[in-house]
């Protein structure tokens, strides 16, 4: 599986130039003026890091052959001078970077959450945690690096080489000549490492992803891990995956530090062939000993920029493996974006009626040519097997997904010709896995309609019989729900949803198996909530306990995404279809009328 994925994400092995070239231009031009600032320090660095090579020939010369004892102390502070000049401007080039960097990775983090959610439900169908969890954290922060090893590349390690070069040229133009004789086979040993470092990086973001997904199933379903001792499987997954992310790493490391031995045996060479020439020219030839101990000391100097950009390459393709990633995201196609510009869509009545409506989920077929009516006001059930396609009718309604035919209408609109926004807020729904935020109980509430009031807040509470529970915990209202809802019970967190959806006021309701979880208690508190939110509203309702929809105006009878049979509790009994049969199974008669079997 992973493979394919990797296969899929990585497909673009190149393009390095066009994605450093949209990232400079959607983040260099808004922090330029810090930039300069930055780049301006870079160069007071580098002429400071040249003037203390250029000064050894001064040094030598006035020092050892003048022993001229004025010029020592002058040419001491002219070094100390060299030396705090480029340390204050180290410091506030690093500062300037620093936050350059961190407003880049806010923005991006900001666009990126922004993105997701714009995106469709099929989006979150096909995508793990840890895929979204690694783009949000590695992503941005390579986006940064590679932004941050430009401006370093270009303003400290060009800037340094150059003018040290220039000292080196200015000393001894020949000497120049045969230290630089190093950079073609550097450069060329360093293109061959570039290849292997990112075809490492990819699978290396593949693993980090399973290692964030593997966290997060394991938060989750910890009650299912302990109670089934699945532990040490939890185990081997994670420790397959950090192993996997381990020896990337190590072959990340091991290609990236092959730079050094080659740059410094290259550059022991190139020494050793100066001094070897240097020396006999000084002793023999009497040339200037302080030029020569000049340009040595820039040779010396100019060796880690030098290091610096014989990595530059592979340190560069690393990170650009996430920001390929990230504007991957960044450029997925919105699933609002074409419906923004629509109408609103007025919804009156609230009628639904679907006009021979087919859907699939890849080659599966959900819904085949299925046409039925949710009369405005009333009840109206759907049943069927697991896979008949009722939460596919609900996703939709709500266009969570787009049909691939027929019509959805409500109150005679085609509700593809309208904006989604509109429509959402027409709607509410309450299910059986009600999801709250790990926020305050009201914040949870407030959900359904943001601008509410805290009055407006108690009182659907109060409708949804929730005001009790709530006044009883620690803080009321300002109470924190917990991850998912962790901290209320499952009868608590229904009546929130229900809640939720009060407050909201849609004239369309969906529920889908709003109390099949719950205990009997909890479950009449739940029944006389949804009885209140029900009134007044178009309810559309998926149930597989068929005692909780006998008394629905209209009861739908789905399988296989076909529509089978439609009626009333009593008109569909009689007809002794597959309604009947739903029923047998879950009913018996006796004397004292009709119970239901426990199911489980």
């Amino acid at each position: 599986m992973f493979n394919a994925i990797s296969k899929k994400l990585f497909s673009d092995v190149e393009g390095a130039p066009s994605l450093i070239r949209r990232l400079l231009r959607e983040n260099f031009g808004k922090y330029k003026y810090r930039y300069m600032l930055a780049i301006f320090f870079m160069v007071i660095s580098a002429a400071a890091g040249a003037a203390s090579a250029a000064i050894m020939k001064t040094v030598v010369n006035q020092v050892f052959f003048d022993r001229d004892l004025f010029m020592v102390y002058v040419i001491a502070g002219a070094v100390m001078g060299i030396f705090l000049t480029k340390g204050l401007a180290t410091y506030g080039q690093s500062i300037v970077l620093s936050r350059i960097g961190n407003s880049i990775v806010a923005k991006l983090q900001r666009d990126m959450f922004e993105k997701v959610t714009r995106l469709g439900v099929s989006y979150f169908d096909r995508t793990t945690f840890g895929d979204l969890a690694t783009r949000f954290g590695h992503n941005t922060g390579a986006a940064r690096g590679v932004m941050d090893l430009i401006v370093l590349s270009a303003g400290r390690d060009v800037m340094s080489v150059i003018g040290l070069v220039t000292v080196m040229v200015w000393q001894n133009p020949l000497l120049s000549v045969v230290s630089l004789a190093i950079m073609p086979p550097a450069v060329y040993v360093v293109s061959k490492l570039v290849r292997r470092v990112k075809k490492i990086a990819k699978s290396q973001f593949v693993s980090q992803t399973i290692i964030l997904s593997l966290v997060k199933e394991m938060a989750l379903g910890i009650r299912v891990v302990k109670s089934f001792n699945y532990e040490g499987s939890m185990h081997g997954s994670m420790d397959k995956a950090v192993s996997n992310v381990e020896q990337q790493a190590n072959k990340i490391a091991k290609l990236t530090a092959r730079t050094s031995p080659l740059m410094e045996t290259l550059g022991g060479i190139a020494i050793a062939l100066i001094i070897l020439y240097g020396g006999y020219s000084v002793i023999v030839l009497g040339q200037d000993p302080g030029a020569f101990f000049a340009f040595i000391t820039a040779l010396l100097l100019a060796y880690e920029p030098i290091k610096r950009l014989a990595r530059f390459q592979v340190t560069l393709n690393t990170q650009l493996v996430g920001v390929r990633l990230m504007y991957e995201l960044l450029d997925l196609p919105e699933e609002n974006r074409a419906s923004a510009s629509k109408p609103d869509i007025k919804v009156t009545k609230g009628r639904i009626e679907l006009k021979d409506v087919e859907f699939d989920y890849g080659e599966a077929k959900a819904l085949n040519g299925l046409s039925l009516v949710a009369n405005a006001g009333e009840v109206t059930a759907l049943v069927g097997a697991s896979g008949a396609g009722k939460s596919t009718v609900f996703s939709l309604i709500e266009r969570f997904y787009e049909i691939n035919k027929g019509e959805i209408l409500i109150d005679d609109q085609d509700i593809r010709q309208y904006n989604m926004r509109s429509l959402r807020e027409n709607i509410a729904i309450v299910t059986q896995d009600t999801f709250l935020f790990d926020r305050t109980i009201k914040e949870n509430i407030r959900i359904g309609r943001p601008d509410a009031t805290d009055e407006e807040v108690i009182e659907a509470a109060m409708n949804a019989n929730a005001h009790e529970f709530i006044e009883k915990m620690e803080k009321g209202y300002d109470s924190g729900a917990g991850e998912g809802g962790t901290r209320l019970s499952g009868g608590q967190r229904q009546r929130l949803a229900i809640a939720r959806a009060m407050l909201s006021n849609a004239p369309i309701l969906l529920l889908d198996e709003a109390t099949s979880a719950l205990d009997a208690e909890s479950e009449k508190k739940v029944q006389t909530a949804l009885a209140r939110l029900m009134k007044g509203r178009t309810t559309l309702v998926i149930a597989h306990r068929l005692a909780t929809v006998r008394d629905a105006n209209m009861i739908h009878v789905l399988s296989q995404g076909k529509l089978l049979e439609s009626g009333t509790h009593n008109q569909l009994y009689e007809m002794d279809g597959y309604y009947r049969h739903l029923c047998e199974l879950q009913f018996t008669n006796s004397s004292e009328g009709v119970q239901e079997k426990s199911a489980n």
